[in-house]
């Protein structure tokens, strides 16, 4: 409960009206909003608590008001479709697209992979602490395609939790950046984390934490959680400079936007990311790459130990195919 706050009649009248009048602007503190309360018991005036929204109110009176916990919404089931690479009574995993969120939250309270999964799973889940609700153990940001596996079942819920923390998951990306991040580049040497390991491999570990301006960006700053990336190049395109790659990001480590964060600290952002990629100065005959609308990546491999079965489970997912013809058009210019 939040601390209760002071309203004071400046009226006589009834009291659901008079307390309306008083209510501070901000505090959505609607007449409706306030009947509700004194009739649960969350108004207290001079005579103890009130639930008669018709007393008659003296000028004067005062009455503590006192806030209920927010509550998030209760998701509901909702018939969208779903691109299912594997599901038994344990757990699902889904190939998700791009633009659809993992979660409900404000402002996305409807519409998500969990609204989803309530109505393909249906009496399939079996109860996550108590309820039947899907699982969630890891998520990718809504304008990232690729999969991810969901519990069904409290059992597999831990197991799938527990290895997620002890990043015993084999989760690779494919994504397109900006340049070329080749490990013989002097400059990447001085890039604060780098490290250049056997096979091409740019080792990249930093702590990430909220942006000390934006909250709603990740930063790599001293402070926050530990997160390791290995980055290697795929492909490489050029015109007449280093324009862009296809590379393969393996997580070592799960953090909010993880990848994203990386490749911009080494000085290559995803083409298409609208929050790290920033303004990018590209060849005309390139210009598709200022156009893409979301940040070019996917999560094409995930392997794990069944959480129950214990045995091994490895799932791929193609290029979806924005990625696919961003590819080609890139292939084009050669």
């Amino acid at each position: 409960m939040s601390e209760p706050f002071e309203l004071i009649a400046a009226n006589a009248g009834r009291l659901d009206k008079v307390l309306a009048d008083v209510a501070p602007e901000g505090t959505g503190l609607s007449r409706s909003r306030l009947r509700a309360l004194i009739e649960g018991g969350a108004v207290e005036g001079p005579h103890g608590i009130e639930t008669d929204i018709r007393r008659r109110v003296a000028p004067g009176e005062r009455f503590a008001v006192t806030l209920p916990p927010a509550t998030d919404p209760e998701p509901q089931p909702e018939d969208i479709p779903l691109t299912v690479a594997y599901e038994d009574a344990h757990l699902i995993v889904v190939d998700k697209q791009a633009g659809m969120v993992v979660h409900p939250a404000p402002g996305a309270e409807s519409g998500t992979l969990v609204n989803a999964l309530l109505h393909h799973c249906g009496d399939s889940l079996s109860g996550i602490g108590g309820e039947r609700r899907p699982g969630i153990v890891h998520r990718i940001d809504k304008d990232t395609s690729g999969l991810l596996v969901v519990a069904k079942s409290d059992a597999a819920h831990q197991a799938l939790a527990a290895r997620f923390a002890a990043h015993d998951i084999d989760r690779r990306y494919r994504a397109i950046c900006h340049g070329v991040p080749d490990p013989g580049d002097p400059r990447l040497r001085g890039v604060p984390g780098l490290v250049m390991e056997p096979g091409g491999v740019i080792r990249i570990e930093t702590n990430l934490d909220r942006h000390p301006a934006d909250r709603k960006k990740m930063a790599v700053r001293p402070t926050g959680r530990h997160a390791v990336t290995r980055a290697r190049v795929l492909e490489r395109f050029d015109l007449a400079r280093p324009l862009a790659a296809l590379i393969e990001c393996k997580l070592e480590t799960g953090r909010t936007h993880q990848i994203r964060v990386h490749m911009t600290h080494a000085g290559h952002a995803l083409v298409g990311d609208p929050v790290y990629g920033g303004h990018r100065s590209v060849p005309e005959a390139a210009r598709f790459l200022r156009e893409f609308p979301r940040q070019a990546l996917h999560a094409a491999t995930l392997g794990f130990a069944h959480p129950i079965t214990g045995d091994a489970l490895e799932f791929e997912s193609e290029l979806p195919a924005d990625m696919a013809d961003l590819l080609s058009d890139l292939r084009s210019l050669r």
